[in-house]
């Protein structure tokens, strides 16, 4: 997978003659940490999410960063100065980048609507991935995402960064392991959405292809909003307009608190079987996706997860004892209704969940040594499922019956209309 550089070997072989000149070498150049040992990561959209990712990564000393891909010519500009790549490292269009032959892996930071599209592009292409969160913009895309990077036997991370947290690893080890006794309800608190007014159609702006930034939703008119940061926010608008973010920042956000649902459950390859609920959302403006919400989620053994916004709940997991007293709770931290639990040590013979320190640093280890990431693709399929139905749910009002196994919901056919949607050609998935 490595890029096609000379060996030491051949170095070596190649350089005998010269052995009689006094030469001093640098240790660089040799080991784990030589640039032809390196990971060769492409970054593909330039905006503040990945410009925090591809920092972790240029950190790393067992990776380096190679080329940049955005359409947007202001953001490309300012990571290319950041990663110190050249304008020969430089593209617009993310297939020219996909065809070079030196790129070993690439950090996918677009919004939403992209991730798939270009995540199952890389790999076809022989890439490893490493894609922000949400994983998708609707269930059909993350299956047939999970099926390209099967097929294509490639090493694949999630930006769900909160399993690389050592508190919630512990708690969902604690869970996991029964510590906290039978857990029939997880409640999580998530931030609630935005919105905004009219904004009237603007000239787009020369350093902006803003065909190729749509890419495969309808296209729509030019606002500055959309790509640019949201006043007193610091967001981009794009999260919260609902052809970019079908279900808004129930997935945008959500995700990362229903995964660690999923990871202390134990239910990482299945899902629920029920979601009811009910969400308020903009009654005008550009803005139009979810702004508060309540939803649970019934699995087939009856436990429960409940995921409001953080209006009605505490940010972040909290696990539940059956008695309704006693809990544990992890985000970037961790608290008990008895902190005595979190002075428990594990047993030999305890499940031991997967531990990584660094997200970024999980992906390198990863592809340089092919093993699973941590969360594997499908597990974040899993999660990201829960987020979209929650989505569907609110959007028609209604209780659904989901079936985890065939991915579908069981004999409504207007639901399962929007598992998918039609892609602006030539794009599709």
């Amino acid at each position: 997978m490595r890029s096609s550089k000379i060996t030491r070997r051949q170095l070596l072989k190649y350089s005998a003659a010269a052995m009689a000149i006094p030469t001093i070498v640098p240790s660089s150049v040799f080991g784990a940490n030589a640039p032809s040992e390196r990971v060769n990561l492409a970054v593909i959209g330039c905006g503040d999410k990945a410009n925090g990712g591809m920092q972790n990564f240029m950190n790393h000393t067992q990776s380096q960063v190679v080329a940049l891909c955005d359409p947007n010519r202001k953001n490309l500009e300012a990571t290319a100065g950041r990663a110190k790549v050249g304008k020969d490292g430089c593209y617009e269009d993310y297939r020219e980048l996909l065809a070079r032959k030196d790129v070993d892996a690439v950090l996918v930071g677009t919004p939403d609507h992209w991730h798939v599209p270009i995540s199952i592009a890389a790999v076809n292409a022989g890439k490893d991935v490493y894609c922000e969160k949400p994983l998708s913009n609707t269930i059909h895309e993350g299956r047939a995402l999970v099926n390209a990077v099967q097929k294509n036997k490639r090493i694949f991370q999630h930006g769900t960064q909160l399993r690389s947290n050592v508190y919630n690893r512990k708690v969902c080890e604690l869970v996991r392991n029964g510590y906290l006794g039978d857990v029939r309800k997880v409640v999580i608190g998530s931030p609630a959405g935005h919105a905004t007014g009219d904004h009237p159609v603007e000239p787009v702006p020369e350093w902006l292809n803003w065909n190729l930034w749509q890419g495969p939703v309808e296209p729509m008119g030019y606002r500055s909003i959309i790509i640019g940061g949201i006043p007193g926010k610091g967001l981009r608008g794009w999260y919260f307009v609902e052809r970019f973010s079908l279900a808004g920042w129930i997935a945008g956000y959500g995700v990362h608190d229903i995964d660690l649902a999923q990871w202390g459950l134990g239910t990482e390859d299945t899902g629920p079987v029920t979601v009811e609920g009910k969400g308020v959302y903009p009654k005008k403006g550009l803005f139009n996706t979810v702004l508060t919400y309540d939803l649970e989620y019934t699995y087939a053994d009856g436990r429960k997860i409940i995921v409001t916004d953080t209006g009605r709940n505490r940010h972040g997991v909290t696990f539940h004892h059956e008695n309704k007293k006693d809990w544990l709770y992890c985000r970037s931290n961790f608290d008990a209704s008895n902190r005595d639990l979190l002075k428990i040590k594990l047993k030999e013979s305890d499940t031991k969940l997967y531990e990584s320190a660094i997200h970024e640093r999980n992906f390198i280890e990863c592809d340089k040594t092919p093993h699973n990431t941590n969360p594997t693709c499908e597990n974040s399929h899993r999660s990201i499922i829960i987020c979209l139905i929650g989505g569907i749910c609110l959007k028609l009002g209604r209780k659904l019956q989901w079936d985890p196994k065939t991915e579908k919901f069981v004999n409504d056919d207007e639901a399962n209309k929007l598992l998918r949607y039609d892609m602006r050609k030539p794009w599709q998935v």
